[in-house]
């Protein structure tokens, strides 16, 4: 049995990369999962893998712009299960480009994904978890919080806000809530589609084909959070490849 084995574990951004990753590896170590993302296709494709080898999984379509859709998939979980035990703010999006291109809509995009996400979830989870006297957030920033370089200013803005905001919700959370915020570093998911810079876009994805690291990297690390005895909270957790500066 392990500290996984049991747990109801929520996921935004599941329907592929990091999200999908952690929701194989957590399902396989027994956890059952209320899996979030926009994609309701993926999400259907995956909760299938998920049953077919023997695990427990539900889906509810969530865009984490919208606080109602965080409000109900923290409530999916308690309808389903009966409670929730971890949330995992996986939801992201990196429109990266140099500030000179004005890409304004994007940068307000970033905002309203990466930085209100992670509040919508910690607006809808933290009551149940209040109520339930336990309950464990865990939230995906970024290398990108920790060394700025030039095309990434706004997308590090916005990981730097999700750093400090984990930060203050482990001061304020108490004994009994546990809070983990995860960094990873080059990952080989399709981060780079979303530059609408065509020369950024060829640069990260030149970076992800020569060093990036696998998703389930990144998932283990989640996992290892997770399963540690309720007594000991991970705060911080850095996972990057090991050619990356």
């Amino acid at each position: 049995m392990s500290g996984i084995d049991g747990k109801v574990v929520a996921i935004t951004g599941a329907g592929s990369g990091i999200g999908e990753a952690t929701a194989l590896l957590l399902a396989e170590r027994g956890a059952r999962l209320v899996l979030g993302a926009r994609r309701s296709d993926r999400l259907a494709e995956l909760v299938t893998r998920i049953e077919e080898a023997g695990g427990t999984a539900v889906q509810i379509r969530t865009d984490v712009t919208r606080r109602d859709d965080l409000r109900a998939l923290v409530a999916t979980a308690g309808d389903c299960f009966g409670r929730l035990d971890v949330l995992v703010s996986n939801a992201g999006v990196g429109t990266i480009s140099p500030l000179d291109d004005l890409r304004v809509e994007e940068w307000d995009h970033m905002v309203d994904v990466n930085v209100k996400g992670v509040l919508h979830g910690i607006g809808a989870a933290l009551p149940v978890f209040r109520a339930q006297g336990t309950g464990h957030f865990v939230t995906v920033a970024s290398t990108a919080a920790l060394r700025i370089v030039p095309t990434m200013a706004v997308y590090a803005g916005t990981k730097v806000a999700v750093r400090a905001i984990c930060e203050g919700l482990r001061q304020e959370a108490g004994g009994s809530l546990r809070v983990t915020t995860v960094s990873p570093g080059a990952i080989a998911t399709d981060f780079a589609e979303a530059s609408t810079n065509s020369q950024v876009r060829a640069e990260i994805t030149k970076m992800r084909d020569d060093i990036a690291i696998p998703p389930d990297a990144i998932a283990r690390a989640i996992a290892f959070a997770i399963e540690q005895p309720d007594a000991v909270d991970v705060n911080d957790i850095v996972v990057r490849p090991t050619a990356q500066s």
